[in-house]
C-alpha cells in the first residue's frame, strides 16, 4: 500500500482513489485540493477537469511533460467544510522539472455546487524557482520557501 501523495499519511487506496474513481466526492475544498495535488502527480487530467468548475475551466487539459510533483503542504484553508458553499485553500506545491526545483505557492478558490466541490481559481505568488543544480544539504531549509528541511519537502 504506498502513501497518497497528497500528504494526509494515508495510503493511497484509503485516501484519494475514491475521488479519482469517481466512487466519491470530496467533503471538502480541501480534500478537493488535496485530491487534485494527486490527480497531478498521476498526470489525470480526466479527473481534474471533471473537478473544474464549468466557467473557469479551460477548453482544454494537457499533462506537462516532464514535470514531476514532489511534495504538497496545506498552509492555510478558509471556510471550504461541509455546510459551506466557497472556501479557499492556501498550499504550497514542491515540483522538479528537469534538473530544476521550483514552488508552487497558490491560494485556490472552491465553490460548491449541488452538493460537490469544484475547483474555481487561484491566485499564484511569483516565487522565483531555485537556480538549476543549487547545492541544498539534507537538513537545510528547503530553496523553495516553504520553511521546512529540505529532506521533509523538496528533498524526497
Amino acid at each position: 500500500m504506498s502513501p497518497c501523495p497528497c500528504g494526509t499519511g494515508k495510503s493511497f487506496d484509503e485516501c484519494c482513489a475514491p475521488y479519482l474513481a469517481g466512487t466519491s466526492h470530496a467533503p471538502t475544498a480541501e480534500t478537493l485540493m488535496r485530491s487534485r495535488y494527486t490527480a497531478y502527480t498521476r498526470n489525470d487530467m480526466k479527473y481534474l477537469a471533471r473537478t473544474w468548475d464549468t466557467t473557469t475551466r479551460p477548453a482544454s487539459l494537457h499533462e506537462e511533460a516532464g514535470l514531476e510533483w514532489l511534495s504538497l503542504t496545506i498552509l492555510h484553508t478558509h471556510a471550504g467544510q461541509p455546510e459551506d458553499k466557497e472556501g479557499s485553500v492556501e498550499f504550497d506545491a514542491c515540483y522538479r522539472a528537469g534538473d530544476s526545483k521550483g514552488n508552487l505557492h497558490e491560494i485556490s478558490r472552491f465553490r460548491k455546487i449541488g452538493g460537490e466541490w469544484f475547483y474555481l481559481d487561484g491566485e499564484v505568488s511569483d516565487q522565483a524557482p531555485p537556480q538549476p543544480n543549487q547545492k541544498t544539504g539534507r537538513n537545510d531549509t528547503c530553496p523553495c520557501g516553504s520553511g521546512k528541511k529540505f529532506k521533509k519537502c523538496c528533498g524526497v
